[in-house]
Formats: C-alpha cells, structure tokens, sequence
C-alpha cells in the first residue's frame, strides 16, 4: 500500500512580488498531490498580495499582517498546518523538480525527517552551483558539530518531532530547530536527491557575521564549548579554502 502522507508546505515572504511566482509555481507543478500550502505574508506593501491573489487555486491557507521577523512568521505558518510534515521554501526559493516530493517520499516511507541536496540560484533562476557545504551520507544531530550540513529548504520533518522556533534568536533559530527535531529522530533518511533551489544572498547570508555568533552559541549550548571550539578550527579552514577556489560563499 502506498504512503500518501499530507505536507504542509509553508512560505514566508514579505514584499516578495520580484520571488514569491517562481515559489508558488514550483508547488504547482509537483506530481505529488497530497500537499497543503500555507503562505505568511508579513504585510506586504507591494504586489505580493495581488499574486497570492492570482495563485488562490494552489494556496490553502494565507494570511497577512505584520509579524516580529522571518521566525515568527514560520511559527504562524506551523500553527495553521495540519500536515503529517512540515517542508519551509521560502519566497525566491523552489523545490527541485517536479517530481521531487513524490520520489522523496517514495524513498523512505514513514520516515521521521527526509534531507537531501541544495542548489544554490540567483535572482534570474540560473544554477551557480551547489550549496558549499555537502550533505552527509548519514545524518543525526551530532552532525551538525561541524556546522549546518544540511539546507532548511532541504529538510523535511515530521510535524510531532517540532516546537516553534526560539524567537531570541533572529539568524540561526532554524539552526536550532533542526538540530532539535534530529535529537528526537529515529529514522532520518538521506532521499539522495536535490530537493531545492536555494535563492542566494537572502536574509541569512545578508546577515552571516550575527548569524555565525549565534550558531556558536547554539552550539556551545547543544555540545558544549570545548567541542565545539575544536570543530570550530575546522569549519573555518573549510570555510576559506572554499573561498579562495569559488571566490563566494
């Protein structure tokens, strides 16, 4: 018998009228069909509510109305789901292919978080190559001691394994978030596929110096500080050896 489970599939997006199209029409086309499709608009001041508009055939649940940032809007987006999983793709980014849900979820039936790879685009939709940091064959929440090896548009998870985001923190609370839902995993399953298009230079990488201090301190929290000053030698040497051959991060 075949697993059809529902995903809720939740977009965040504020004055998104240049990204939020290309979003909803990667929802669109999937070939998988059991999927609910939450918007949060945080009160948008140009066409952004004009093409939700346009698109209410493939949106479930939208709303609009100011919010306290990306994280709070996310957990605006959980309240309303109803999904047997939780998948974020935020406004500019896409899913893959169109039939990426349908052959994640064939991967693994039942699984309690799906990941996979991350492409990263810009502004136009073109490909500029793959997310620097390659997802493991294998995952768990020990994994990430040596930094977000997996994209949050990458990750699917089943709604019973999350809490919301912790609002104190504005950069890395999705950082946090997945860590916490592999913590209580039992089955994470590597999909092999690329699951997402990764629009580049959004609100993270506009705010990497923040966002990197707050990961640390998640970091010290969830493995300690010895732990994670080690890993932390590595993930810089990583960080500009990849520099220096891509000339991005």
């Amino acid at each position: 018998m075949r697993f059809y489970p529902k995903i809720s599939i939740i977009t965040v997006v504020y004055n998104g009228q240049d990204t939020l199209e290309a979003t909803i029409k990667s929802i669109e086309k999937q070939s998988y069909k059991n999927i609910e499709y939450i918007v949060i608009d945080g009160g948008s001041k140009d066409l952004t509510l004009s093409l939700i508009q346009q698109y209410k055939h493939v949106i479930t649940h939208w709303i609009s109305e100011p919010d306290q940032g990306i994280y709070d809007a996310m957990n605006k987006g959980m309240n309303m789901a109803s999904g047997d999983y939780l998948w974020f793709i935020n406004s500019g980014d896409e899913i893959f292919d169109v039939t990426t849900l349908e052959h994640t979820v064939a991967s693994m039936p039942n699984a309690d978080i799906y990941y996979g790879e991350t492409v990263m685009i810009d502004p136009d939709g073109n490909t500029i190559g793959n997310r620097r940091l390659k997802t493991p064959h294998s995952l768990n929440w020990k994994s990430l001691k040596k930094g977000m090896l997996v994209s949050h548009q990458s990750f699917i998870v089943k709604r019973t394994l999350v809490t919301h985001y912790n609002l104190k923190y504005h950069f890395s609370a999705d950082f946090e978030w997945c860590l916490l839902a592999m913590r209580k995993a039992q089955t994470i399953c590597n999909t092999h596929l690329i699951l997402s298009r990764f629009l580049d230079g959004g609100y993270t990488k506009q705010n990497i110096l923040p966002g990197l201090r707050e990961r640390f301190l998640i970091m010290v929290e969830q493995y300690g500080l010895a732990a994670t000053l080690y890993h932390h030698i590595f993930i810089t040497l990583k960080f500009l050896r990849y520099v220096l051959k891509h000339k991005r991060f």
